[in-house]
């Protein structure tokens, strides 16, 4: 390509090579054409003066009648003959001739002669001398000062093309370099404007077409997020669930119209805004974050008392997870509990009163002071009584019910001893055990401190628990009753040999209505549920422990006093 980069540095290279050339070559020549000058004087004017000095030498032998010394002269004479190089020399030159051959006719005259004209050689070769070296030294001006010219100039122009051609190289480059910052910040409106045909208005070309293509992608995609992210809030603002996401680095995502109703924050105020920043703010949001557990909670809105209960979904990414915060309004479902809890109430209320004076009817109908019965009348009494008895057993345990439903709970605590509790407990279903010939064994700890408890209802959760262990126990089986401490609590267990419960059945146990499947014992399925609500309320903890062919383990713990 004729205008590349590549060759416009094989350019910008024999451009300097040239300068430096040309440098050299002028320098070259002027020296040369000194050394010529003064070879010219050394060859021309110093050895005419030679020639002339030695004929002097010769002239003064001849003089003292020495012969000898004529071919010398006539030696001398024709080489200064062959060395005729100045103006005027010439004729002098044969006046010497003409006088040296006077000198060998005998001519005494002739030596005179002979001297002057040595003498005009002489000055006529000195004057050549000097003013050849007044030229030579003006040539030698004149070459210095047209060197330094040329030199100057070529120093210019070798400093300007230093300074300017890398600017060739370096220009498209950091366009190239800006351009790709732009780039990188999303401004795909950049583009890079180089006229040159070479590499880099390639590389400018389709670096702007890359732009350009990257600016329709980026317009279609923004035009694809708004609308998604308008069908997202659409979608979101249509929940009826009050909703809140939060992102991997704690900022808020969104929240629809629900939650900022309940926030009572505008869209502004929250979405973008780091968690720790609105924490700081807003009570209920920072409620809603450090609260872990899920029990429904209570929040005013327009003057009315809402309950909600919150979920909590987390959706896994790459790089960490993002939370979705969910409130679900159940007041209704609230205030439905209630009014079953208060019509439970009311007609387990209304109910257990005639009940109780059908008990009593029938006591007084098995006393024989009233009348004699017949075995079958007998029979027929003792069933209506158990009847009647476990009716009022079931009209107790859902007056209870209703009592923990309706928040009502009346709890009596007070330190008390747990080997108070275990013995009322036990003395209470020993009659019950005697029947069937089961043993109830008391494994006690010493020195167990005291607890703070409600006595009564603590007994009955025992007293429960040892009735179902009586129930599901073969006869003239054991039942032991454990109490032994652990850290800060005191464990209460009953331990039967009974047939056991299966392992999927155990986290149900503790709910309302539930019946192990197969259990042909009959109940209401209410009691192991109050048992968690009274256990609970004075801050213990209940578990069960079975498995099938081993028996049972029911317990639950305490914590102990510190200060009394």
């Amino acid at each position: 390509m004729p205008g590349s980069v590549k060759n416009k540095i094989r350019g910008g290279t024999i451009f300097l090579f040239v300068l430096v050339v040309l440098s050299a070559g002028f320098s070259i020549y002027y020296l040369a054409k000194l050394k010529s000058q003064s070879k010219n004087i050394l060859k021309a004017n110093y050895e005419s003066l030679g020639y002339s000095h030695k004929m002097q030498m010769v002239l003064d032998s001849i003089q003292t009648n020495n012969n000898a010394f004529v071919d010398s002269f006539d030696k001398e004479l024709r080489q200064q003959e062959a060395n005729i190089t100045e103006k005027g020399e010439k004729e002098v030159t044969a006046s010497l001739r003409t006088a040296f051959t006077n000198l060998q006719k005998g001519d005494s005259a002739a030596a005179q002669n002979i001297r002057y004209s040595l003498h005009q050689v002489i000055v006529l070769n000195m004057q050549a001398i000097k003013s050849k070296n007044e030229k030579s030294e003006a040539a030698a001006e004149e070459a210095l000062t047209f060197l330094i010219a040329i030199v100057a100039v070529i120093f210019i122009i070798g400093l300007t093309f230093v300074y300017n051609f890398p600017s060739v190289i370096t220009t498209p480059i950091q366009k190239l370099t800006d351009a790709i910052k732009a780039i990188g910040q999303k401004d795909y409106k950049h583009r890079i404007h180089i006229e040159s045909k070479d590499e880099f208005g390639e590389m400018a070309n389709a670096f702007n077409d890359m732009a350009e293509r990257l600016e329709y992608f980026e317009s279609s995609n923004l035009n694809k997020l708004i609308f998604e992210k308008t069908r997202a809030e659409a979608v979101i603002n249509s929940l009826k669930d009050a909703s809140i996401g939060i992102d991997k680095s704690d900022t808020v995502l969104f929240a629809n119209k629900g939650a900022l109703q309940l926030l009572g924050l505008s869209a502004k105020d929250i979405v973008g805004i780091p968690v720790a920043e609105i924490s700081k703010r807003n009570d209920l949001f920072r409620f809603l974050l450090e609260e872990k557990g899920t029990a429904p909670f209570k929040i005013v809105v327009d003057n009315r008392e809402n309950y909600f209960i919150k979920e909590m979904m987390d959706i896994t990414q790459e790089g960490g997870s993002n939370r979705v915060v969910v409130l679900k309004n159940i007041t209704s479902f609230k205030e439905l509990d209630a009014a079953k809890t208060n019509f439970i109430a009311t007609v387990s209320h209304e109910l257990k009163t005639p009940l109780a004076s059908s008990d009593f009817s029938l006591k007084l109908l098995g006393d024989e002071r009233i009348g004699k019965l017949s075995d079958e009348q007998k029979e027929l009494i003792q069933n209506l009584r158990q009847d009647n008895q476990r009716m009022l057993r079931i009209l107790s345990e859902l007056l209870n019910m209703a009592q923990v439903e309706a928040g009502k709970i009346q709890l009596d605590v007070a330190v008390v001893s747990p080997y108070i509790i275990a013995d009322t407990a036990s003395e209470a279903i020993e009659n019950t055990a005697k029947e069937k010939g089961i043993t109830i064994q008391k494994q006690y700890a010493d020195g167990l401190p005291q607890v703070r408890a409600d006595a009564e209802k603590t007994s009955w959760v025992l007293n429960n628990f040892l009735t179902n262990a009586v129930k599901y126990s073969a006869d003239n089986s054991i039942i032991i009753v454990r109490l032994k401490q652990e850290n800060k609590v005191v464990q209460f267990c009953v331990e039967d040999k009974g047939q056991g419960i299966s392992q999927e059945y155990l986290p149900k146990l503790f709910d309302r209505y539930f019946k192990v499947p197969g259990s042909k014992r009959t109940g209401s399925g209410l009691g192991l549920a109050i048992c968690k609500d009274f256990i609970e309320a004075e801050g213990g903890t209940i578990w069960v422990k079975s498995e099938i062919g081993y028996g049972s383990e029911f317990g639950f713990s305490l914590p102990v006093v510190t200060n009394v």
